[in-house]
């Protein structure tokens, strides 16, 4: 299933009148606000977004999985679906690999369909929250932070065998999530499993390739619900600062407890350097995985407003790493991930649109109402037809969720793979 640039094309002289209308009334509106229209167009066209190799098949709770039918079941499948999303959308063009779920057999093949979708290798995912396939030790009772040296050194020698499989890709970073924690008191003793854990880490980032850097993701409850030992920012902070300055933490917008202020979190770690990554999601009660802005969607905006802020005032912070992470419980997954990368583009524009100065003024003068009221305005802006308009620029589609039912590409999918198959990892 292969979406053409005549697709895209006639798919767009359907919209292409009401959304020029719509982009000059918005472009002039925001003209006379004294924003650069072009600027604004040129950052929402650059803006990628890496698509995870095990978020293109259907997910699942643990009472059940529902298939979508056409699933992809290899690796290529899974790059053809991600082009796909990127030929539409023009904002999908990274993947990020989990291992051992999607190790490539022809590691030249991969790179040459990789490069012909325009698809970039993202971060590399490294995986001892289940035990794998021929693996001597078992990972029940934890990895990196295991009381047993050998599980430690099976878990670590993993993780850099998925540096190596990423290297080879291109990619140039490396995230590490631990399921490791108790789930009764006693259990475990804390400070043995933090210094194992830091240990550990520290061992994989003395061989962590010059130009690449480590991820530490941090989660504070599930698969163990008594204790997580990296369970928030500041631990992962912590082993961040430890293990180097090539180190930092990522930010997964499921892995905070109810009400977390996570725009606050998220402008802390750039102030000292630390913000590595995102992963993007969202949430009614946990880890929900959830179409990104479909529950927050205010809360989406002002941790981008923090974003934009630090990427303009914190050059001590490095370039981002971006990801969805979702789950795709009762949607088609590829609609779901074009609603998400929607969400994340909107998100971005409106804090685009924030008066930075005017906003700095008003928190010295402590005019609460004046930072609300400039905060809530560029929230409240209607900027689809700029995001149409960057879309258009690159060659992508003005409606992608649209055109992906029009183009008819789910049946197109389960015409070419059947109704079995299964993505991996799932």
């Amino acid at each position: 299933m292969k979406v053409t640039k005549q697709h895209i094309e006639d798919e767009n002289k359907k919209n292409i009148s009401s959304q020029e209308n719509g982009f000059k009334f918005l472009s002039d509106t925001l003209a006379l606000k004294g924003h650069n229209v072009n600027a604004i167009l040129s950052k929402l066209s650059e803006f990628q977004v890496a698509i995870p190799s095990w978020a293109l098949g259907a997910g699942g709770t643990r009472f059940g999985r529902f298939s979508f039918y056409g699933e992809p079941s290899n690796l290529e499948q899974k790059l053809e679906d991600i082009g796909i999303l990127h030929t539409l959308t023009q904002t999908a063009g990274a993947v990020s690999l989990h291992i051992p779920w999607d190790i490539p057999s022809d590691y030249r093949a991969i790179k040459q369909q990789a490069d012909a979708l325009k698809i970039k290798f993202d971060s590399v995912n490294s995986n001892t929250f289940q035990d794998q396939k021929n693996e001597k030790e078992s990972y029940k009772y934890g990895s990196l932070s295991n009381i047993s040296q050998a599980v430690r050194d099976q878990a670590i020698q993993h993780n850099l065998d998925v540096i190596n499989i990423g290297n080879k890709l291109g990619s140039k970073s490396l995230t590490v999530w631990l399921a490791d924690g108790s789930c009764f008191p006693g259990q475990n003793n804390f400070q043995t499993a933090f210094q194992n854990t830091q240990n550990s880490l520290k061992d994989i980032y003395k061989r962590l390739p010059e130009d690449w850097k480590m991820l530490i993701e941090y989660k504070p409850y599930e698969p163990n619900f008594y204790s997580t030992v990296i369970q928030d920012w500041g631990t992962s902070f912590m082993l961040a600062n430890e293990c180097g300055e090539k180190a930092f933490s990522l930010v997964d917008l499921g892995h905070h407890l109810p009400n977390s202020n996570i725009e606050q979190i998220v402008s802390i770690l750039m102030l000292k350097g630390k913000l590595g990554g995102f992963h993007f999601n969202d949430s009614k009660y946990g880890d929900d995985d959830l179409t990104v802005g479909s529950i927050k969607p205010y809360a989406l905006f002002l941790i981008f407003n923090e974003l934009v802020y630090g990427i303009e005032n914190n050059p001590q912070n490095p370039d981002l790493a971006w990801m969805i992470d979702a789950s795709h419980n009762v949607k088609d997954p590829l609609e779901d991930l074009i609603q998400s990368l929607e969400a994340i583009q909107e998100a971005y524009a409106k804090a685009l649109l924030v008066d930075q100065k005017a906003l700095k003024t008003a928190q010295l003068e402590n005019d609460v109402v004046k930072c609300q009221e400039i905060l809530q305005g560029a929230f409240r802006t209607d900027v689809r037809p700029l995001l149409a308009a960057a879309r258009l620029k690159t060659g992508g589609a003005i409606n992608p969720l649209e055109s992906y039912r029009n183009l008819k590409i789910r049946a197109g999918l389960i015409t070419e793979r059947g109704k079995n198959t299964v993505a991996t990892g799932l």
